[in-house]
């Protein structure tokens, strides 16, 4: 049997890094962790192929050669999955999908012939088995969350390592809190659960034989969701870089009340933790109780953010705008809190309902659902009535993204963020590493420093990030980069 796996194509979106991607010679942030799951729970005796959209085209042979192709995608993948499964089936073979976006959608979902909703380590085996029997069904749904241990190691080696910036392996599943609009916690659960520390070194351990050094993401939507487990992880994780020379620096998702534990994180630190992206979303407390958030109340978020930064980790955030208690200088505040938080990779998006999510049952209650959302994270496209008008709302949307991509705004935050963030010991060594491949600092100072009509800032940012943090050149290309990518993306929003 013959297996092509395919991952969409995502759009130019936050998570993309496109803009600055091109910049170090790769073609996409992260391969698709989820397929190379889905390869490992496949007979040894199939043939595999995998094929990620966002890294190369998908030739009509390859779909030749397959006798099955398995697609997933997320929400915002959704026209490039519908466009593949018709390619697909014009050619006449067996396609089998599932995924977030499949799982929770509400409008119709391609016509594939299998079709997977919820986790598949429990059902896919049936899957294989009734395949076999010749009696395979179109609907597979997942009766429960599975325990993680029936996860196997992803099959990294069918990863194109060269045209990814980062691996990704995944921790946990699930999340304790209840924010209204997230839909985490109705794909995954409250109940987090996680892999054993045996799993998560034999994930590493694949890694770095297939050859993977530098950043690896632990895709985790709360990779301290299950805190006590968390720990427990820490001190065989910081034995294992040790052992092995800290191979890895790692980037992760976590909620804010990650600042609470100065032992956990004094463990990320010494584990090679050197982002976290939090979902911060408002300073304003009304509308955290609203999405019910509340353990973003208990506390001062930017002292959260600074005392996370202390430990030698760079903040990522994300914003929402369009909460029915939003104040009418929302947006001034979101610019002041991002300003002073020194945050240079802030996420701001205006409020989506996801499908079946607690704010999506809401609002259809109340009347305001305009249709699904287009899961990009930064569009200016509502699906819901707001109570802000409308116009306003959208006009104060792409105000914030427009200031906090100017460029002078931009690298006074990164400034600010390199000189907060302390992190220790020696960066991960890995081939074609940003600041030792002279193609890619020469593609970053042609473009921003020549061609680019903002390059006065540039020369601007890189004199002073030489003067005071020239320890940290490779974080400020880096940085210098990512700014470019988002402000190519508030380019459609105009002056």
């Amino acid at each position: 049997m013959n297996v092509l796996l395919v991952n969409p194509e995502f759009p130019a979106t936050y998570w993309s890094f496109q803009h600055a991607l091109s910049f170090e010679g790769k073609r996409s942030a992260f391969p698709p962790l989820g397929l190379m799951t889905i390869s490992s729970m496949l007979p040894p005796s199939w043939n595999r192929r995998m094929v990620d959209l966002n890294v190369r085209k998908l030739k009509p042979s390859d779909i030749q050669w397959a006798d099955v192709v398995f697609a997933t995608a997320m929400l915002v993948q959704k026209e490039s999955l519908r466009k593949l499964v018709a390619q697909s089936k014009a050619m006449g073979k067996r396609v089998v999908i599932g995924g977030p976006y499949v799982s929770t959608s509400i409008e119709g979902i391609p016509e594939a012939d299998h079709v997977f909703l919820g986790e598949a380590e429990t059902t896919l085996p049936t899957f294989l088995s009734d395949l076999e029997g010749g009696n395979a069904q179109r609907i597979y749904q997942a009766p429960e969350r599975p325990a993680l241990s029936l996860t196997p190691i992803p099959d990294f080696r069918l990863a194109e390592l060269k045209r990814y910036s980062a691996m990704s392996v995944q921790y946990s599943r699930g999340c304790p809190f209840q924010c209204e609009f997230c839909d985490i916690i109705e794909i995954y659960g409250r109940n987090p659960r996680t892999k054993s520390n045996e799993q998560m070194l034999a994930e590493l351990d694949a890694l770095k034989e297939v050859g993977w050094r530098g950043t690896v993401f632990i895709v985790d939507d709360n990779f301290i969701g299950n805190k006590r487990n968390v720990k427990r992880l820490m001190p065989d994780l910081i034995s294992w870089q040790e052992r092995n020379q800290r191979p890895f620096s790692f980037l992760t998702e976590a909620s804010v009340n990650l600042a609470d534990d100065d032992d956990l994180l004094a463990a990320m630190r010494r584990a090679g933790f050197r982002r976290v992206f939090l979902g911060i979303e408002t300073p304003v407390e009304e509308s955290l109780k609203e999405a019910l958030k509340t353990q973003n109340t208990r506390g001062n978020l930017l002292d959260s953010v600074r005392k996370i930064q202390s430990y030698g980790m760079e903040v990522m955030a994300g914003f929402i705008v369009g909460f029915d208690h939003d104040p009418d200088d929302i947006f001034e505040r979101q610019i002041n809190f991002i300003r002073e938080s020194a945050i240079p990779l802030a996420m701001v998006g205006l409020l989506n309902a996801l499908p079946d999510t607690q704010l999506w049952r809401r609002l259809e209650k109340e009347g305001r659902l305009l249709g699904e959302s287009a899961g990009d994270n930064t569009s200016d496209s509502l699906n819901f009535v707001p109570k802000m008008n409308p116009a306003r709302l959208i006009e104060g949307y792409q105000s914030i993204m427009r200031t906090i991509y100017n460029s002078r705004e931009y690298y006074e935050r990164t400034l600010e963020c390199l000189k907060r963030v302390i992190q220790e010991g020696p960066a991960p060594k890995r081939p074609q590493s940003l600041i030792n491949d002279l193609a890619a600092v020469t593609r970053i100072a042609l473009t921003l420093g020549v061609l680019d009509h903002e390059r006065r800032e540039f020369w601007r940012f890189i004199t002073r990030a030489f003067s005071e943090h020239r320890d940290k050149l490779a974080d400020s290309l880096r940085l210098a980069a990512m700014g470019y990518h988002f402000r190519k993306l508030t380019e459609v929003y105009g002056d």
